[in-house]
């Protein structure tokens, strides 16, 4: 029996994936950090095994190391953002390494190619942002550069964007609080194209790279072609009972205030957050179309939901 030791397991992906190793018979070990976590992944057919990214010891016997923990989030210290995503990055790397890991699957982002720019079309070729002024795509940008770089194993990356689906505790209910609190604005008017990937896809393409996945790769996956995101927004608001105001703000007055309020936060700092950031306008104001086309040829990735399908799920 296949054994796998799963990171994030107490997320969104991270979940979905333990569950569709656990139905493909692996066995299946999670990290956990909390008695919460250790409950989560425990229901969802994992073993627990206790500790933090910090000082995680990958157990013996484990042939693929998914890596799914990550800090997300568009607002934060830049010191926390590091500790977690390259440095807790680097200390699995090496402790899969010790274990005698075959396979490092890592779940990347097209964030980490984000520095403010549209991605047209863009495919594993577009350079990753170091240099980005969001945290969290910098910080994604190191730890993915970390795990392609590592010696003594295969490793893989995986970017899914725009991920939804069932069990999304995250996007979604977010977008919704911002509709019921009369603070939703389409950024642009919201009609520029997206690509997204329902939370089994990204799975799916997960698992065919821990058996498929050409070391040292990255790999886009996605539902296929583009859509409009005001109209997927506006569909999967409905999924909840939700409609999304008209209302709308021009682009370049949100990337003003986004940045008039990271600095004021970062100078005084202020509590809380900022009403907007950077990233956020990023993610809601600017195509992105990536082409799947390397894991469709070197995974034989397709999706194995539509769009229609996940949607009517969610109903």
């Amino acid at each position: 029996m296949r054994v796998a030791f799963v990171t994030g397991g107490s997320g969104f992906v991270g979940g979905r994936l333990i569950e569709r190793l656990v139905a493909d018979g692996w066995t299946v070990r999670a990290l956990a950090r909390s008695d919460t976590a250790a409950a989560r992944v425990a229901s969802l057919g994992a073993e627990p095994v206790r500790g933090s990214l910090a000082d995680a010891a990958v157990p013996s016997g484990s042939e693929v190391v998914f890596h799914a923990a990550a800090k997300v989030d568009e607002w934060g210290a830049w010191e926390e953002f590091r500790r977690v995503n390259v440095e807790g990055t680097k200390v699995l790397l090496r402790a899969s390494v010790d274990a005698g890991v075959r396979r490092f699957v890592h779940v990347g982002t097209e964030a980490a190619l984000l520095h403010g720019q549209p991605l047209v079309h863009a495919d594993e070729r577009t350079p990753l942002a170091f240099g980005s002024r969001a945290p969290y795509s910098a910080t994604k940008a190191e730890a993915e550069a970390a795990v392609l770089a590592a010696s003594g194993m295969e490793t893989i990356v995986v970017r899914p964007r725009f991920v939804w689906g069932p069990g999304d505790t995250t996007l979604v209910p977010a977008m919704a609080a911002l509709v019921e609190s009369g603070r939703f604005r389409w950024i642009g008017g919201g009609r520029h194209l997206t690509s997204t990937c329902h939370v089994d896809n990204a799975v799916h393409g997960l698992v065919l790279a821990a058996d498929r996945g050409v070391p040292g790769s990255a790999y886009f996956v996605t539902d296929g072609a583009p859509v409009v995101f005001r109209d997927f927004v506006t569909a999967l608001l409905a999924t909840r009972g939700v409609t999304p105001p008209d209302a709308e703000v021009p682009r370049f007055v949100a990337a003003g205030a986004a940045r008039a309020a990271e600095a004021a936060w970062r100078a005084l700092p202020l509590p809380g957050r900022p009403p907007l950031t950077r990233l956020g306008v990023w993610l809601a104001a600017l195509e992105c179309t990536l082409d799947d086309g390397r894991a469709r040829a070197d995974l034989g990735y397709e999706p194995v939901v539509t769009r229609a399908a996940g949607l009517a799920g969610l109903h």
